[in-house]
């Protein structure tokens, strides 16, 4: 029987239908291999892709192991396929894979439930190919609880050389009895080389660009749309089948605003960003802070990433500017810090990508230190030499990879993440319902952002706890720490109990939060300065002395030890812990940890390579600073105190600012520092905070220390003291002087008074400053030692005066105007006809009274000390030594 014929048109799409179901049934034809582990027969998962089971595969010769089903499913499951059903190993089996040489994602699917004759809790074991360490003594069930989903994919990118196939090894345990591995799918597919960006640059010390060796294996971290919703593998555009995460839950802080494109843009791929980089749904929405530039400056637009500490990490940052009018350069300019360092200066989006609509993107190498699970701070904050309307930032979308350490053999695997802290009467229900998912499928960790938010909030109860029991029962130790001999006691007396940490020789609990700052041992801290040599002392403070140490294999860090016999004690070192641990700002010192053990109380930080401003002011053989970078150090670090003020959920008010707690780093960039008699602030319904007289003489607020009443306007008064020392190159107090010149405050308000202000400043200044600079930096240090609180600035107008202060400057040398000499208010000749001398403090505790101060002959900070009964001969004698904090 003859069939009429049919139609060409037709026929070609018969043909064309043909060979699409061809190449799906034979995914390994186009390079893609989708396998589902424990399964005999095709399926399809909810993006439409067939996989194939691996009973009878040619990717699983001889294959062991037992095919299992799971015996339910949790609704979060993205599909079925491939997560019903898995593959069961009681010994080492390989799956081997036949590629092309290249560069392929590989995707690993995990579905961690009781499986028939199966624990949950048994399956430890390890991935690895013939030369890389994928997974190691891995617990599926455990990372599923402690980022709160019901499953895991875990996305590698390897490269397969010349004529190799991929290997992949499942191994129980060797460690754990009765382990057993499982997996629930396999997914390869091939991509370009896509790392491998000329312009990747690495953060930190080492600014030299990253040489990314083409060999090297990644495990992706994080993949996030910012500002947008998830986007699952089917809407990835780019043929690579990612997914894409919602970034809400890693916004600390000041969430921003989100934002999609305006309808009439088109979004662009340029040449140097294919269309593979990033979805267009990527580039089409993102996260702002803000149409408020007043209020932008207040805060950085912060995510929060849990990642394994002692890896390279390689972060993507993708932007596209999306909205009008943003369509011209140095419109919206800001800064990108990661773990608060700079890795970019002066973002500008259009710049970078050529206009509104285009795409661009940023690569940064930086290396996580530290020990398990740490935090990685990624924070963007407006650059002020913008346009003021557009304080602003802008990201769209974000990746996280780390890179493989080498070694024999090479490694990407890190640690099992802690378990979430249980409620005392949790029930086992109630255990098992928090497995279900947030929907993360590249192994986010929603669930470690969640523990550290528990943890700070634990922090607090059993501070408030611990506060409560000191007030009901006077113990034998006062609030200092020290013992009836005088001697420290532990920290982890204090804080009831818990379980040993691995190589602390105390036994008992810390309130320390050891999940946001790394913990070190003395033993760690030894090596690190060579037993605490004195050729690596730094300087020595009212705490204790500073050490140069080493770690993580040549990271420099400053190490604090605590004086056995300093009046500051253990409420300090908690502060200072508790505060630092917290806050991430450029202009604010980082912590990296701590260690209280066998007895110690030791604070390690970033190495400051510049010291401090007082170093770099007087007595001191370094040269002298130029009018331009003293000016700039004072923006910074009226910046951090800015952050402190305003920036922050509770304001904190530092309470001890002075030129020895401004720290330079390598780019002279100001850190505000030592935080161990920082407190917070008043609520919205109080001026002041009543509470105990602390701080350093000669920078110490008036009003405070007369009425015990504390307030960010405090913190006004110290700075403008330090204005005037930057200004002058004196200290605040010189006891060698006569009266009316001991102190610095005193005696240049009478200078300022008179009109004679600009002939005692620092000789080498004399005609390097413009003159209406010079009027209104005075002006401003004037306004901030006023005796009255209510009659200083607040530490914002103090910011904005002090830039606009740099900007007169700079306009003058610009202009080459600048005259040989700066005028005082009076039109005075700036001769130096009276020198403010420089000199330190003596070790006298006897003290002078101005009629706006009290003051001590010493520079030191006051520590800790009772308020009932507070006199200024109490207070001044809690002065042993002139040994600043």
């Amino acid at each position: 029987m003859a069939f009429p014929a049919l139609p060409v048109t037709l026929t070609c799409l018969i043909l064309l239908s043909l060979l699409s179901l061809a190449m799906a049934a034979d995914n390994n034809s186009t390079g893609l291999i989708l396998v589902n582990c424990g399964a005999s027969v095709q399926g399809d998962d909810d993006s439409g892709r067939t996989w194939d089971g691996d009973t009878g595969s040619k990717f699983a010769p001889s294959l062991k192991g037992v095919a299992a089903t799971a015996p339910n499913q949790d609704p979060s499951l993205p599909s079925t396929v491939p997560f019903m059903t898995a593959r069961i190993f009681t010994s080492n089996y390989t799956y081997s894979f036949s590629v092309k040489p290249g560069r392929m994602f590989l995707r690993l699917y995990f579905y961690p439930v009781a499986y028939p004759n199966y624990a949950v809790s048994d399956a430890f074991f390890s991935v690895t190919t013939p030369k890389l360490v994928l997974l190691n003594d891995f617990s599926a069930s455990q990372t599923a609880q402690a980022i709160t989903s019901a499953f895991l994919v875990r996305e590698f990118s390897v490269n397969v050389s010349s004529g190799s196939s991929l290997d992949l090894t499942f191994a129980p345990s060797a460690h754990r009895n009765g382990s057993y591995a499982f997996v629930n799918g396999i997914e390869i597919v091939p991509t370009p080389d896509i790392f491998t960006a000329p312009d990747t640059r690495n953060v930190g010390d080492n600014t030299a660009p990253f040489s990314f060796d083409t060999s090297s294996s990644l495990q992706t971290m994080y993949r996030l749309n910012v500002g947008g919703q998830a986007i699952s593998p089917k809407g990835d555009l780019g043929g690579f089948y990612r997914s894409w995460a919602n970034d809400a839950p890693y916004i600390a802080g000041g969430s921003g605003v989100t934002f999609s494109k305006d309808d009439n843009l088109t979004i662009t791929y340029t040449s140097k960003v294919p269309k593979y980089t990033a979805p267009p749904d990527v580039y089409g929405t993102a996260r702002s802070m803000g149409p408020t530039a007043q209020i932008n400056l207040n805060y950085n637009l912060t995510w929060i990433l849990p990642v394994d500490a002692g890896f390279f990490y390689l972060l993507r940052f993708h932007f596209c500017e999306i909205q009008y009018p943003i369509i011209k350069i140095n419109q919206r300019s800001f800064f990108i810090y990661i773990n608060n360092q700079t890795a970019q200066e002066q973002m500008d989006v259009i710049v970078w990508s050529g206009g509104i609509g285009r795409t661009t993107y940023t690569d940064y190498v930086i290396m996580a230190a530290g020990f398990g699970q740490v935090d990685m701070w990624i924070a963007l904050h407006p650059d002020l030499s913008s346009r003021p309307e557009y304080f602003d930032a802008i990201l769209n979308g974000l990746e996280v990879f780390k890179l493989q350490n080498y070694g024999s053999p090479n490694n990407l695997s890190g640690l099992n993440p802690p378990l979430p802290q249980k409620p005392a009467d949790a029930s086992p229900s109630a255990a098992s319902g928090k497995m279900k998912s947030v929907a993360a499928i590249i192994g986010g960790a929603v669930g470690g952002f969640i523990v550290l938010l528990a943890a700070c909030f634990g922090v607090c109860i059993i501070c408030k706890r611990k506060n409560k029991k000191k007030k009901k029962k006077k113990t034998s130790k006062d609030p200092g720490g020290k013992s009836e001999d005088g001697h420290w006691t532990p920290l982890t007396e204090y804080s009831g109990s818990r379980s040993a940490m691995s190589g602390n020789t105390a036994t008992t609990g810390s309130t320390l939060p050891s999940n946001l700052c790394r913990h070190f041992t003395f033993a760690d801290l030894q090596t690190a300065t060579k037993n605490f040599d004195q050729a690596f002392l730094l300087g020595k403070g009212g705490f204790g002395n500073v050490y140069l140490g080493e770690i993580d294999s040549g990271t420099k860090v400053a190490i604090k030890r605590c004086n056995p016999m300093s009046e500051q004690g253990v409420h300090e070192f908690q502060t200072e812990i508790e505060m630092l641990s917290k806050l991430r700002h450029r202009h604010l010192v980082s912590l990296i940890g701590y260690c209280e053990d066998k007895s110690e109380m030791i604070l390690v930080y970033d190495y400051m390579a510049h010291g401090t401003l007082r170093e770099h002011l007087y007595n001191t053989k370094n040269p002298p600073l130029s009018w331009k970078q003293r000016l700039e150090i004072c923006i910074g670090a009226a910046r951090g105190l800015y952050y402190l003020h305003t920036g922050v959920k509770h304001t904190i008010i530092h309470r001890d600012v002075k030129t020895t707690n401004i720290l330079l780093d390598d780019k002279w960039v100001a850190k505000v520092s030592d935080f161990g008699l920082s407190k917070t602030g008043p609520n919205m319904d109080a001026t002041h905070v009543s509470t105990v007289v602390k701080g350093s003489f000669g920078y110490l607020d008036p009003e405070y220390f007369r009425r015990q009443q504390l307030s960010e306007k405090s913190d006004v008064y110290s700075f403008g003291v330090v204005l005037f020392e930057v200004l002058c190159a004196r200290p605040a107090l010189s006891p060698t002087l006569p009266k009316e010149q001991i102190s610095l405050a005193d005696w240049a308000l009478r200078c300022q008074k008179q009109g004679v202000l600009g002939q005692v400043i620092d000789p080498v200044l004399q005609g390097k400053i413009a003159p209406q600079c010079f009027l209104k930096f005075t002006d401003t240090a004037e306004k901030c030692v006023a005796d009255r609180s209510v009659d200083r600035p607040s530490m914002g107008d103090v910011l904005w005066n002090l830039e606009f202060a740099l900007q007169l400057q700079e306009s003058e040398e610009d202009t080459g105007s600048l005259t040989e000499g700066t005028r005082s208010s009076s039109g005075a000749s700036p001769l130096v006809m009276t020198r403010l001398q420089s000199d330190e403090p003596s070790t006298d505790a006897s003290t002078t009274t101005t009629s706006t101060t009290t003051m001590s002959m010493t520079g030191r900070s006051i520590a800790s000390m009772d308020s009932d009964g507070l006199t200024p001969s109490a207070v001044f004698s809690q002065i042993m030594h002139p040994d600043g904090r």
